[in-house]
């Protein structure tokens, strides 16, 4: 655990702004998690929407709602780089994402929480959000706002 902590300390050091970034990616996670836990509920419980259909939805909804907040507070910069493109590379991060995201939901959901109901799907959702937002975060600084120092 301490050598944990040094590491962070040392990465701290070395590159203040990414806490910082982090923190505002998961803030904007957060919000985006609100709204894809809110569409999916929806799509499930008004819509009748099958849970895959659902998720699809709902995940698409948050990745739009997530590019808008990070292009604009996470990453402020980027805005100097033409949106099309980033948009093109954040899709294509996202898309992985959801391929992770959806395999991690319909997984849980059916073999470990299938039967809790309501409340299986969303836990199962709420561990497939909390996979994918390392994987969102570490590739979209990567590739997405490489350009951002």
């Amino acid at each position: 655990m301490t050598q944990i902590v040094a590491r962070i300390l040392a990465f701290r050091r070395e590159h203040p702004a990414e806490l910082g970034r982090f923190l505002r990616f998961a803030v904007v996670g957060t919000i985006g998690a609100v709204v894809d836990f809110s569409v999916l509920n929806m799509g499930i419980l008004l819509f009748g929407l099958e849970k895959w259909l659902a998720n699809t939805v709902s995940f698409t909804v948050a990745v739009c709602s997530n590019f808008t907040w990070n292009r604009f507070w996470t990453y402020p910069e980027s805005r100097s780089e033409p949106p099309w493109r980033q948009l093109g590379q954040f899709f294509l991060v996202n898309l992985v994402g959801y391929g992770i995201n959806q395999a991690v939901f319909l997984s849980l959901d059916r073999r470990v929480f299938a039967t809790w109901g309501a409340w299986g799907y969303n836990v199962s959702k709420a561990i497939a959000i909390g996979v994918v937002l390392f994987w969102n975060f570490g590739i979209n600084r990567i590739w997405t706002y490489r350009a951002i120092r």
